[in-house]
Order: structure tokens, then C-alpha cells, then sequence
């Protein structure tokens, strides 16, 4: 894929370029992000956004850089679902830009990919992101024990959460 936009309400999801890391480290890095997004610096970003089974989409709000959001895919007809990350700008929290980021890619993952189900994993402590996914249609389906490990060398748990075609708010 060469090319990718997507157009919500106010945000346009557009495919990664490496212009985009320095940006989306420095929001990965910040207070309110990096507690949800442990352990990142530009060697590890590279690889997470340029994984063979991720496609990385970076979130603009009137041609700036807020975000990033990504996923990946099961193409199994008989599984057809994708999974998605997302973290913002913390200037941008409470603006309505992620439910308006996550309603723009399911759409595209529902109605261009053909997908049935989509899933997330927000930290079981991150309530402020499980609120905003509960907003868009997410429900929670399960608890990942000790799923990922912390900044402070610790596991900890995760929701899992999903939606299916039909379920978008």
C-alpha cells in the first residue's frame, strides 16, 4: 500500500513517513502518554511502525502531527478482524479527536477492509482510554493478566475490548 487517507470529522489519518518519528516520539514521550506507551525511543518506534503486518497511520489536525494510530490485520476469511493502538498529543485529550480517529479508521476497517470485529487493549488502569473506547463502541470481552510489563519492570493487566461490524457509535 502506497497510499492511505482517511478523512474524519476533523482529523485525517494518513500513512507514516519517517518525517513523522521524531514528532511521534516526542508525543510518545510525554507525561500521560508514556505510562500507557512504556519504553519507547526512536530504535523502538522504528520497528513497531515498520513491522511487515502493521500499517502505522499518522493522526493530523489541520496539517499538524497530533498522533498516531495503528493496526493490524487477520486476513483469514474465516477470522476477518483487525487490532488497533492509538495514542494522541496530550493536548488533545478531551477534544473529541480520539473517538473522532477511532470512528474514521473502523469505518475503514469495516467498510473498505471487509473486517467483522475490531480490538483493543487499553491497560486495565488507563480509565480515561476505556471510557473514550466505551464512546465509539468497544466493549470489554476479558482481562489479560499480567499482559505487559511497565516502565517499573512490573506486569500489569489489560482490557481487552472489542466491536463489532454494526456496534459504532
Amino acid at each position: 500500500m502506497t497510499h492511505l487517507s482517511l478523512h474524519g470529522d476533523r482529523v485525517t489519518l494518513r500513512l507514516l513517513t519517517e518525517a513523522d518519528l521524531e514528532r511521534l516520539l516526542q508525543i510518545l514521550l510525554q507525561p500521560g502518554v508514556a505510562e500507557w506507551w512504556p519504553g519507547y525511543d526512536m530504535a523502538r518506534l522504528q520497528a513497531d511502525t515498520h513491522q511487515p503486518t502493521t500499517t502505522s497511520l499518522a493522526v493530523e489536525l489541520g496539517g499538524e502531527v497530533v498522533g498516531l494510530v495503528m493496526y493490524t490485520e487477520q486476513a483469514d476469511q474465516y477470522y476477518r478482524s483487525a487490532g488497533i493502538d492509538i495514542a494522541l498529543d496530550v493536548t488533545c485529550v478531551g477534544q473529541g479527536l480520539g473517538s473522532d480517529t477511532l470512528r474514521t479508521l473502523a469505518r475503514h476497517l469495516f467498510d473498505d477492509c471487509g473486517h467483522h470485529r475490531i480490538t483493543i487493549d487499553p491497560a486495565l488502569a488507563n480509565e480515561r482510554a476505556i471510557g473514550a473506547y466505551r464512546k465509539v463502541g468497544f466493549k470489554p470481552i476479558g482481562i489479560g493478566r499480567e499482559y505487559e510489563k511497565g516502565d517499573d519492570g512490573t506486569f500489569h493487566d489489560n482490557l481487552l475490548m472489542d466491536m463489532l461490524r454494526g456496534e459504532l457509535q
